[in-house]
This record gives C-alpha cells, structure tokens and sequence, in this order.
C-alpha cells in the first residue's frame, strides 16, 4: 500500500477510529505534518468545550424544573402528611360554577295580634275586671307626681253613677257596668268612671253623644270631701275599645274651677291618660295569652 503524494484514499477524522492521520509529505519516511496535528487537538478541544457547556445548560434546566416543581408543590396549605398522599382534587372534581343555585321558600312572620282586639268586644275581653284590677295600688305616680288612691265603686246600674245628661247616653248604648275610683292631692280631687259596653260600636257611640253636661257623680270618702257638688268642675269624656270613660275634676273646697287653675286640669288629664294606659294594658296581656297558646 502506497502513501505517497496521491494520499489515502480515507479522510482523516479525529472522532472516527480508524481513520489514517493525513502526512504532508509524499513519501513513508517523511516527518508528520505538525500544523495538521496542532489544527485537529485544537478542533477536539474546541469541541469538547461545546459538549461540556451544553452539558450544564441542560441540568440546568434540570435544576429549575425540579425546584419549580417542588416550589409549587410546596405553595399550597394543604400538604400531604409523611406516608401519605396527597388529596388535591382534579379538575374533572371541582364543582362546575354554573350549578345549580339552591331555593328557599318565602317565609313570613305572622302579624302580631293587636291589643284593642281584645277589648274591643266582650266576646274577646274575658279577663277578669274590677276596681282593684284597673286601678291598683294604693297611690299613682305619673311623672313626679303622686296621687293618693281613695274610695272605689263598682255598679251594674250605670244611671245610678251618672249626672246630668249622662245617665240618659249610658243606659240608651246598653252600659253594663260602671266602676269609679277617686285620687287626691293637694287639695284637688278627681274621679274617674270606667262605663263598660258589649261592643266597641257602642262605646263609640256614648263618647260621641256625651256633651259637656254628661259627667260621672263624684266619689267621696276615705279620707276625701265631698267635691263638685254644686260647684263648677272639669270633666273629660273618650272611649277606647268597650269602654268609654270619663274624669271629673275639682277643688275639695267647694271652690269654682277656672282655666286658670292648672292644677285641676293636670289632675284630669294624668287620670285620663292613666285609664287608657291600663285599658290598653288589659289587651295587650290578653293578646300576649293568645299568642303564646297559638
């Protein structure tokens, strides 16, 4: 085999084994051409450098992916416990966000019962009644004002405990029943007579056929003078469910009422609001009875 000028007819390559390395010169007892050899450990250096740095952007990469995934693993609050798996549902479990909406029935309260219902008719108003019911105590304070209590009456026959034009619109509306009681102080006394009816019809009707001649006879005793007899006192006339009620107002003395006399007019009217607070209290108890049975 010849190694002369014409060469191998094989190229010589550095990574191929058995590859012949090229000589420059054309005869077999030549020297090797050294600039040959120089350029080819430079070319195999050159490349492993390029394999090398290859190399280490690929685990790298590697790297990255391992942390990324360990960091979003490690992102949620709902780690896995040693030994066991975790429990992170897949997507096919997750509630859809157009489910169904649950529905509700509309509920309402009932209305709450009212108290003149139950005063409003004797069918209904079936509590006990009586002077002591209706006015308790022995003394009322309103405001800073205190009356003392005295005597009470209680009759069926409603003419009997009524002047002037009253017994006449009591008995007309069927009046059952007239309780009175009298307060005092300083002075001044009033009386307050209570007419019961059957319906609130008729109540209504007495109020609004009562005039200014239509008051209650005054109560004396225990302790308190004879008043307005005879002399000019301040009555009041309303009614409230059933019941219609009246106040009659004056000095101990004998002595005429005028305008002027506050007094007389605040006894009145504390004794008139008094009755119809406990006129509404009586149906209101009843009312809270009827509700709590259902």
């Amino acid at each position: 085999m010849s190694f002369g000028q014409g060469g191998s007819s094989q190229q010589w390559d550095p990574w191929k084994p058995n590859s012949q390395q090229p000589w420059s010169g054309g005869s077999a007892g030549g020297s090797p051409d050294w600039a040959a050899l120089a350029d080819a450990s430079e070319a195999r250096a050159k490349r492993r450098r390029l394999l090398f740095i290859g190399g280490g952007a690929l685990a790298a990469v590697a790297i990255g992916t391992a942390v990324a995934v360990a960091v979003v693993s490690a992102g949620g609050s709902n780690q896995a416990s040693p030994g066991t798996e975790s429990q992170l549902p897949g997507v096919s479990d997750l509630p859809s966000p157009t489910g169904t909406v649950p529905s509700f029935e509309p509920t309402s309260a009932p209305p709450p019962l009212d108290p003149k219902d139950f005063v409003a008719s004797a069918q209904k108003d079936k509590a006990p009644l009586s002077p002591d019911i209706l006015f308790p105590g022995t003394q009322l304070t309103m405001g800073d004002t205190v009356y003392k209590k005295g005597p009470t009456a209680d009759t069926k026959d409603c003419a009997s405990a009524a002047k002037a034009t009253l017994p006449k619109v009591l008995t007309g509306n069927g009046c059952t029943r007239l309780i009175r009681v009298t307060y005092s102080r300083d002075g001044v006394a009033v009386t307050v007579g209570v007419a019961v009816f059957a319906t609130e019809a008729q109540a209504t009707k007495a109020k609004q056929q009562a005039d200014a001649k239509s008051i209650v006879k005054s109560l004396s005793g225990g302790g308190v003078k004879d008043f307005c007899v005879g002399a000019v006192c301040r009555s009041t006339t309303n009614a409230y469910g059933r019941y219609a009620y009246f106040t009659l107002a004056g000095f101990t003395s004998g002595k005429d009422v005028t305008e002027k006399d506050k007094a007389v007019f605040k006894t009145g009217d504390d004794l008139q609001e008094f009755t119809y607070r406990q006129i509404r209290r009586r149906g209101e108890a009843q009312a809270s009875a009827a509700a709590a049975v259902g």
